[in-house]
């Protein structure tokens, strides 16, 4: 028996010819077997790309709710939902901007304590958010503009918000952090000067 295999295997072309094809096949039998793969083939291209726009909608979904939910904390006074809204960058140079005009009033807050103070809607962000939103409506951006998505990546993506009385659009900067979707607004628009 293991002679047997051992023996070169000898291939009879009269046996395969009796099939009339390559290989063995026919042309027909070639035909039915690319026929399912082609459709598989077929069916993968048409919905391969349904299956993408459908993480795109649920991300968009995210984003346009993470700008709008901002806006609505501003319009409420909402100030610790405002902070978990903006991005770190946004919240530093906010932090930044009150630690240098408290200094130019006498007070010495640290950093640390004016994070938590913000976080908590104490004093120092209320004052902030007062000044803020004497300049910025909310409303603005909540009920007079249209909104609609513009470039999108991986982390970072933007809103365009269309004023109804600007002459240009505002590009909102947004930006995923720490796994959620948060604005830049003070990327998007520069501090206020004090």
């Amino acid at each position: 028996m293991a002679a047997e295999l051992l023996q070169p295997y000898i291939i009879d072309k009269e046996y395969i010819a009796s099939f009339r094809g390559p290989g063995g096949f026919s042309r027909p039998s070639i035909f039915l077997m690319k026929k399912p793969l082609s459709l598989l083939f077929i069916l993968l291209f048409l919905f391969v790309p349904h299956l993408h726009a459908g993480n795109n909608d649920i991300e968009i979904d995210k984003i346009l709710s993470s700008a709008e939910s901002l806006f609505k904390a501003m319009k409420q006074r909402n100030y610790p939902k405002i902070w978990t809204n903006l991005t770190d960058k946004s919240r530093d140079l906010i932090i930044n901007n009150v630690y240098i005009e408290g200094k130019k009033w006498g007070n010495n807050y640290q950093n640390e304590v004016i994070n938590k103070d913000f976080a908590e809607g104490g004093a120092l962000s209320a004052s902030f958010w007062k000044q803020y939103l004497e300049k910025f409506d909310p409303d603005w951006v909540l009920e007079e503009s249209k909104w609609e998505m513009g470039k999108m990546q991986k982390d970072q993506a933007e809103v365009i918000i269309r004023y109804k009385r600007s002459v240009g659009p505002t590009i909102l900067q947004m930006f995923k952090e720490k796994g959620k979707w948060v604005v830049g607004l003070l990327e998007t628009w520069k501090p206020l000067k004090q």
